[in-house]
């Protein structure tokens, strides 16, 4: 599969702390940080809106990204983001360094493709049990997406983990742990039926006079 590269530009970052974060937001700035590979960690800005355009894109969560640091290119993963609880804005970013020979843990997207004949033909209906799976690999054989093949899952049958075709080299953590998880399933829809209103039993107040007989007077109104 063929693959987006991502550059993010980014300039070091001298001070730290709730005050000068706020500050670099004002300025349309992203504070975050860069760590991992035996290196010390690095405070970092970025531009907001770039950032934010990038994680537009699905790949983006599961890429090797190149991230330049006053000029100098360093290859990153993205590992935590902080987003602001109501408004379309980023608060903060952490990114981990990959080393080509360490091997490294994401979560990659499920793709779901085929034609299930359960569905077109058996009125079966597809559940989609899982949307990312969780895999160990070196940065080298990071897929951007594992497609799932639902083409040949019969009526009321289960997908499982051990079922997915993953790229060589990489490894699923879930069966790592013995743990087959569910990912898809197909089943006919349970019908909602509605009660329908029990008939109000003969000579009832209010029950409808049975045909041919004279419906009931009405009260009669008080003697004069």
């Amino acid at each position: 599969m063929s693959r987006q590269h991502f550059v993010l530009n980014a300039q070091t970052r001298e001070t730290s702390g709730r005050s000068a974060s706020r500050c670099l937001r004002r300025q349309e700035k992203l504070p975050g940080v860069i760590y991992g590979a035996k290196k010390e960690a690095q405070s970092l800005t970025f531009s907001h809106d770039e950032l934010l355009h990038a994680l537009e894109h699905e790949a983006f969560y599961s890429s090797i990204l190149e991230i330049k640091i006053d000029g100098q290119s360093q290859k990153a993963v993205i590992k935590d983001l902080q987003r602001h609880a109501y408004k379309p804005k980023l608060v903060h970013i952490d990114f981990l360094r990959v080393d080509e020979n360490t091997e490294i843990t994401m979560n990659v997207p499920l793709h779901y493709v085929g034609t299930c004949a359960a569905v077109e033909d058996e009125g079966g209906v597809i559940n989609h049990l899982m949307n990312e799976v969780e895999i160990i690999c070196l940065p080298r054989n990071l897929p951007e997406y594992i497609e799932v093949d639902i083409s040949g899952l019969k009526l009321d049958e289960t997908m499982h983990l051990s079922q997915l075709k993953v790229p060589e080299g990489v490894r699923i953590v879930g069966l790592e742990h013995d743990n087959d998880a569910a990912i898809a399933n197909v089943h006919v829809p349970r019908a909602v039926v509605e009660e329908e209103p029990a008939a109000p039993a003969e000579g009832a107040e209010g029950a409808a006079p049975a045909e041919g007989e004279a419906a009931p007077a009405a009260d009669a109104k008080e003697q004069k």
